[in-house]
């Protein structure tokens, strides 16, 4: 009788072993400088968040070592993303925060986009550009209808703050959707709003971004790795850390957003703020005067 129980316990061990091995590999990897780090989402939008990354793992390679970037191979959605990481599969994803997912993984609390994700425009048909104008906040909210990523973290924020809005489970289709008129306005990140309708204005020609309106709330994007993995995280916000403190984490975020800085500065925007009643207790604000200067002011 004692055979097959030691058989079960061996095997065991073994799983352990295994599991414990997939999982921290990277340390001991690190160490040999050949580390390789499977990251998520990936694309052109994206392209900042990963050359973040590779800076800040650079001003950490004298201790932890090399480090390879590398995105995950296949297209997902960010719940399949987060289920990934959790199962070793992702090593690395960059999301915005509420509070199921940092009680699924660990996030490195430094906002790495300075909060202009949550600073939104709207992509709308050039045909409504007068019509949306003439609206007041309360007429966005009863004659708007917006579209959302039924995944995405920003949708509980809007339904909340009294918008109505429709969803599709893939972000492509809300561009056909928008030019559909299924909806009225597709809600981007000042990042993400401009980049998006110039790589799709061969197939969207009618699309245009809506001139007079924005939306404004607390909405910080981490670096996010498996719940257990607490080395990694260390080794990330100390690089992030590092990178703040010799100012190359500011001039990459200005590099890749200085069309987006020099725009705010001189339009002339009404911008309504929002509340965000999914962040975290204890969340800190988004710190903007990188891209916003006069954003105290207005709140």
């Amino acid at each position: 009788m004692n055979v097959p129980k030691n058989d079960w316990l061996m095997s065991l061990m073994a799983g352990c072993l295994l599991a414990a091995t997939l999982l921290f590999g990277w340390v001991g990897a690190a160490m040999a400088g050949e580390t390789s780090i499977r990251y998520f989402p990936s694309g052109p939008i994206y392209e900042y968040r990963w050359k973040l990354l590779e800076l800040a793992l650079a001003h950490v390679k004298a201790d932890a070592g090399e480090f390879r970037l590398e995105p995950y191979a296949e297209e997902v959605t960010q719940n399949r993303g987060m289920l990934l990481l959790q199962s070793g599969a992702i090593d690395v994803i960059a999301l915005g925060t509420n509070d199921e997912r940092e009680s699924r993984m660990r996030p490195i609390k430094i906002d790495i986009l300075r909060g202009i994700v949550g600073f939104r425009l709207f992509v709308i048909r050039a045909a409504d550009q007068g019509r949306i104008a003439q609206m007041d906040e309360r007429s966005l909210r009863k004659q708007l209808t917006f579209g959302l990523n039924s995944q995405w973290a920003d949708l509980p924020i809007m339904r909340a703050n009294g918008f109505s809005v429709i969803t599709s489970s893939t972000y492509e289709n809300l561009f056909e959707m928008l030019s559909a008129a299924r909806f009225d306005a597709f809600p981007r990140g000042l990042n993400e709003a401009r980049r998006e309708l110039d790589e799709r204005k061969q197939i969207y020609p009618k699309l245009a971004i809506e001139q007079s309106k924005a939306l404004y709330f607390p909405y910080p994007i981490y670096f996010w790795v498996h719940k257990d993995n607490v080395a990694l995280a260390k080794t990330i916000e100390r690089g992030l850390q590092l990178s703040l403190a010799d100012g190359s984490f500011r001039k990459l975020f200005e590099s890749y957003h200085a069309i987006e800085i020099a725009t705010i500065r001189t339009e002339k925007r009404q911008v309504i703020l929002l509340d965000n009643p999914v962040l975290p207790a204890g969340t800190a604000k988004p710190e903007t005067s990188w891209w916003w200067p006069d954003a105290a002011s207005r709140r």
